[in-house]
């Protein structure tokens, strides 16, 4: 993996570009762009915006537009441009050309910041099979954005010998990817049909990216996992159990987090992480409350979940960074709630709407069971939850947690 750094002293220095068309809001997107950026480790020295009714077909920028681009970097001594789009091979080639500058775009940003993230096998194929396929017919118009030899941002993951072979090569290694990212996929779907057999109640947290999905699990399970005010910082799927106040346990699942304008085939490289979601029996939306965007980006990932199919599944929204200044409204429903995991406020309301959201049926009982019928005991530890027992002359007082199917032979037993 090629380091961040031009050199071991100097962060790269990157000049952001945007092109707005009307089509989305440029500003936030340009904001969101500057995280990223961030998130890979080069420095958003500034930005540049040009409002046209569409892209240049050779240069993206207007000829002015870029002659200007081209003066600044020289006198800014910048050494990387990041546009807000997506760029053609040719318009890579045109443009580095006249500034002289290495160029890439949003999609080839994100995946670098994949390639950084990713550490489980999964995640790494993942991201090696999207950047191939992104980058292989890009191949004829290398330049030095396809380079693999200066490092930086723009040429982690597959390396030299891998992108720079012919086509034919380049699908044989897509084709070995497939047949990997298969196997990977094949083996969580054995997993998740055991959680089914075994009764595991699962609780997919999804949202937007740095709205502290991590940081919340680590409050709810302390599983230690990397929570960074980064985009990105998880790319691996993390599963750890989760006891709620009723005696209920769950696997909470922790997922990749979301962009806006997330390119389609990188949505579909990680497909297989987000189906976590779709399995779920309870999903948590997360947001941050402290952003203004906060409901947009529950809808962008309401969206999502839909064109999923998780239309059925319970969906608890949740405002995180609640101790923060809100800049959004928090609408007052069910299913809705404010917390900070950092500070550990809400995570009580969190635990009870996740109770009132399983998919079963439960009750506490207290029930004296005779000594003669001892099996009934036996279903319980092994079907119910048994929260304690004590042994008396006329037989066993027990407390437990039992689900619906088990309350009518329950009932014959309770004082």
């Amino acid at each position: 993996m090629a380091n961040l750094y031009d050199n071991e002293e100097k962060i790269q220095r990157a000049l952001l570009i945007s092109i707005d068309t009307g089509e989305f809001d440029s500003e936030q997107s340009l904001n969101e762009l500057f995280e990223l950026v961030k998130s890979a480790g080069a420095e958003p020295f500034a930005s540049i915006t040009q409002k046209i009714e569409k892209p240049n077909s050779a240069t993206c920028l207007g000829t002015g537009k870029l002659e200007e681009t081209a003066e600044f970097c020289k006198i800014n001594d910048i050494d990387l441009l990041v546009f807000d789009c997506e760029l053609s091979p040719t318009q890579i080639r045109n443009i580095e050309e006249v500034t002289d500058v290495r160029v890439i775009d949003r999609t080839m940003l994100i995946l670098d910041i994949f390639a950084l993230r990713a550490k489980s096998n999964e995640g790494k194929t993942q991201v090696e099979l999207a950047q191939l396929k992104y980058l292989m017919p890009r191949l004829t118009g290398k330049g030095k954005a396809m380079s693999r030899l200066g490092g930086g941002i723009g040429t982690r993951g597959p390396g030299e010998s891998k992108l720079e072979t012919d086509k034919r090569h380049i699908r044989r290694r897509i084709e070995t990817l497939k047949e990997e990212l298969n196997t990977l996929t094949n083996r969580r779907d054995l997993l998740r049909q055991r959680r089914k057999k075994d009764g595991i109640i699962t609780v997919a947290i999804v949202g937007y990216t740095n709205v502290g999905k991590s940081t919340l699990m680590n409050t709810l399970t302390q599983a230690g996992v990397l929570a960074e005010n980064k985009l990105f910082a998880t790319l691996d799927p993390t599963s750890r159990a989760l006891k709620l106040p009723n005696g209920i346990s769950v696997m909470l699942i922790d997922t990749v987090g979301l962009v806006r304008r997330l390119p389609h085939h990188l949505v579909e490289a990680f497909k297989s992480t987000l189906e976590e979601a779709v399995f779920a029996d309870i999903i948590i939306n997360l947001c941050d409350a402290s952003s203004e965007e906060a409901e947009l980006h529950l809808q962008v990932t309401r969206d999502l979940l839909k064109d999923l199919g998780c239309s059925d599944t319970p969906i608890i929204s949740v405002f995180n960074k609640c101790d923060l200044e809100q800049k959004c409204r928090i609408p007052n429903a069910d299913n809705i709630v404010k917390i900070s995991a950092k500070n550990n406020i809400g995570i009580d309301k969190l635990l009870s709407t996740i109770e009132d959201n399983l998919p079963v049926k439960i009750k506490e009982f207290n029930l004296l069971i005779p000594f003669c019928d001892g099996s009934y005991l036996a279903d319980i530890r092994k079907y119910g939850i048994l929260q304690n027992e004590k042994y008396t002359n006329d037989g066993i007082i027990v407390k437990a947690i039992l689900e619906e199917p088990m309350w009518k032979n329950a009932e014959k037993y309770s004082i």
